[in-house]
């Protein structure tokens, strides 16, 4: 990938755009944070080819949903766990949402109020 394609790319939310010094500064944490949310699989960085971590917009955002949760007081593998299906849950109601308008079918919401 050349530095001309990387730039349209920058919108893209699973684009690793950041190094891990950068992220760190933009949640607010340290490096080793974002390590231990690594060894705890809630997010997997790409690596670029010398081998450094690069993170993406949308692992950002998990990681900071993580670091919220840790900064109340979680332990940070349920920080990790939470964040996992919360993520999980949010995708499903996505699809559910987009089945719904794809066969018209009314949601739980509709059909109570219909009744």
């Amino acid at each position: 990938m050349t530095a001309d394609d990387s730039f349209g790319r920058l919108d893209d939310d699973d684009f690793p755009a950041y190094t891990m010094g950068r992220a760190a500064a933009m949640l607010g944490t340290t490096q080793g944070f974002l390590r231990a949310i690594g060894e705890a699989g809630l997010i997997t960085p790409l690596r670029s080819a010398g081998g450094h971590r690069r993170y993406s917009r949308y692992q950002l955002r998990i990681a900071a949903r993580a670091r919220e949760l840790v900064d109340l007081g979680t332990p940070i593998e349920f920080a990790c766990r939470i964040v996992i299906l919360e993520d999980q849950l949010e995708e499903a109601q996505r699809v559910n949402a987009e089945y719904r308008r794809a066969t018209g079918s009314a949601g739980p919401a509709d059909a109570t109020a219909a009744a």
